[in-house]
């Protein structure tokens, strides 16, 4: 008899280590015995397309999927013990539908291993991980490391001026910032768009 499932979710900022920390989980279940599988979505076109790669090159093979429901389908045509879910942030699912697919599979004896930024650039919650978080078994907040003063980090921040929530990219468009230097950097990321629109205008005139 399979041992009751768990839903682990590692959580955080960009660079703090959840994506190799799911990989330790599903390394470790697999050392035990575990029939293991992992799933990517499809959005995130940064690595290989069957590969999950952590920012210390740590590598999980990983099958690309459009829909979270396109795991209910896989669990359902193949024997699977524990699942990991990197970067669970970027499924276009609407997060009830998540949540309703992950308590389907842990009532089949499924365990989920969850990763995902709780944050996107301007500090707002990302939905579904905010609602995976009270159901959650294990529950475990990742820091890196601010990039302007050695604290730790606490939200994302954008270098472009890019306004789409979702924009793929590693550490040539993102840095890890704590609350204080990240409020620091809006407002002279403010200072500088406004400047810029001024200088537009003017160019109109």
């Amino acid at each position: 008899m399979k041992k009751q499932a768990k839903l682990i979710v590692h959580t955080g900022s960009m660079f703090s280590g959840k994506t190799t920390s799911l990989w330790r989980e599903l390394y470790r279940m697999k050392i035990a015995g575990y029939k293991t599988v992992a799933f990517k979505p499809s959005v995130d076109s940064r690595h290989e397309d069957e590969k999950i790669i952590s920012h210390d090159n740590l590598e999980l093979d990983a099958l690309k999927i459009d829909s979270i429901n396109d795991i209910l389908e896989y669990s359902s045509r193949n024997e699977v013990d524990a699942i990991g879910i990197d970067e669970v942030q970027f499924f276009p699912d609407n997060p009830t539908e998540i949540v309703e697919c992950f308590l389907k599979l842990m009532k089949s004896h499924i365990t989920i291993v969850v990763s995902g930024l709780d944050m996107d650039y301007k500090a707002r919650p990302f939905e579904i991980v905010k609602e995976l978080m009270p159901i959650a078994d294990e529950l475990i907040k990742h820091h890196a490391i601010c990039a302007s003063c050695g604290e730790d980090a606490w939200v994302s921040f954008r270098k472009s001026y890019n306004e789409e929530r979702i924009e793929i990219g590693a550490q040539g468009s993102y840095e890890p910032l704590c609350r204080s230097c990240y409020t620091k950097k809006m407002k002279d990321r403010e200072k500088s768009k406004n400047q810029i629109s001024i200088e537009k205008y003017k160019k109109t005139l």
